[in-house]
């Protein structure tokens, strides 16, 4: 990673830098705590009684061997898993057990925190990093059950550390681990996507192996009426890759599949990776970023760290050239930056921003 000439330069290359943020909202971690048994109606949401989920326990993600991607079947079993199905469980991805360790103790222990402890990272008005929610756009919007703490470790020299929690006091040693780790996982997922594509590795790469890398953590606390609330609303990821890390037993995350919710059993020690919107914009659509979203528990906290992976600002999000030859190209080619300005200024909403930028 390249080191930036000057502050002002670091600032223009900040992908989230001035695309706004959300409007403040109520604790739900503190809502919870108060034992409500009446949910205030803001999180009310009718359909999900009537979403259909799939009672089919066989029915799961695909799991892949990151140590035996090096043969052509397991290859071929990634290929299917990004095109069929968007979403993949990584085992053998190389990432220490006690950085993954490290990590989900430091997370549990923010989270943990006394509220005005927590607060001392909050987001600030126009900025998405920091301690709050995410994509709340007006004042009578439904909100989701769940706070979060959003911050950019990558690249290092653009680390807002205004937003970085100092208790506890490892937390930016154990970040710092954890999202380089995670970033060669990306890196060598990346060159294989990229071959199984058919394009050039060093083509996909430079769009993102020198890009943001963004951690959410989240925190789900317990809901009386678990069954009328969103932990997370349907929604596909703005990003490249996710790589989703549990950080308890409590499951929660579900994929729509022949519009039907499949829910995901986390496999101990994998991580959950899922194609986001740009890889389908890139793959000219051969690849699709899939909708999912997450419930809760009725008397259980669910926490989960997503690593999110985008390139810088400037860069260019179209389908790459090679994939277009023998077919039009499906989607607009604009600036990362704008793609980002419309998922930011929208509520979640399935994937109603990426079909804005199909031709």
């Amino acid at each position: 990673m390249r080191e930036f000439d000057s502050f002002t330069e670091m600032e223009t290359k900040v992908l989230f830098g001035g695309l706004g943020g959300s409007l403040p909202v109520e604790n739900v971690q503190a809502l919870a705590s108060d034992n409500l048994k009446n949910i205030p109606s803001r999180y009310i949401r009718p359909e999900v009684e009537f979403d259909v989920v799939s009672l089919d326990e066989s029915l799961q993600i695909p799991v892949i061997d990151m140590s035996k991607l090096v043969h052509d079947d397991e290859q071929e079993k990634l290929h299917l898993a990004c095109r069929d199905w968007g979403f993949f469980q990584l085992i053998n991805h190389g990432v220490a057990a006690e950085v993954m360790e490290k990590m989900k103790i430091d997370t549990q222990e923010f989270f943990n925190l006394p509220l005005e402890e927590k607060t001392a990272c909050a987001q600030i008005p126009n900025h998405i990093e920091g301690y709050g929610q995410i994509t709340v756009v007006s004042q009578d919007q439904k909100l989701d059950w769940c706070d979060m703490l959003f911050i950019l470790p990558l690249p290092v020299p653009l680390r807002n550390m205004r937003f970085w929690p100092t208790n506890p006091p490892s937390f930016s040693a154990t970040v710092d681990k954890y999202s380089m780790e995670l970033h060669k996982v990306m890196i060598h997922l990346m060159k294989l996507i990229a071959k199984n594509l058919g394009t050039d590795p060093e083509l996909l790469l430079s769009l993102f192996k020198d890009g943001t890398q963004a951690l959410k953590l989240n925190y789900y606390p317990p809901c009386a009426e678990a069954s009328k609330v969103f932990g997370i609303a349907p929604h596909s990821d703005s990003t490249a890759l996710t790589l989703l890390h549990h950080v308890n037993e409590v499951e929660g995350l579900q994929i729509k599949r022949n519009e039907k919710w499949v829910p995901v059993k986390p496999v101990p020690g994998a991580l959950i990776v899922n194609i986001g919107d740009m890889i389908e914009i890139v793959s000219n659509g051969e690849y699709q970023s899939i909708e999912h979203r997450a419930v809760v528990d009725p008397e259980k906290a669910r926490v989960s760290i997503a690593a999110l992976h985008y390139p810088l600002r400037g860069t260019q999000i179209g389908p790459l050239p090679d994939l277009v030859k023998a077919n039009k190209a499906l989607y607009r080619t604009i600036p990362a930056e704008e793609l980002m300005r419309l998922k930011l200024s929208s509520k979640l909403d399935g994937k109603r921003v990426l079909d804005q930028m199909k031709l």
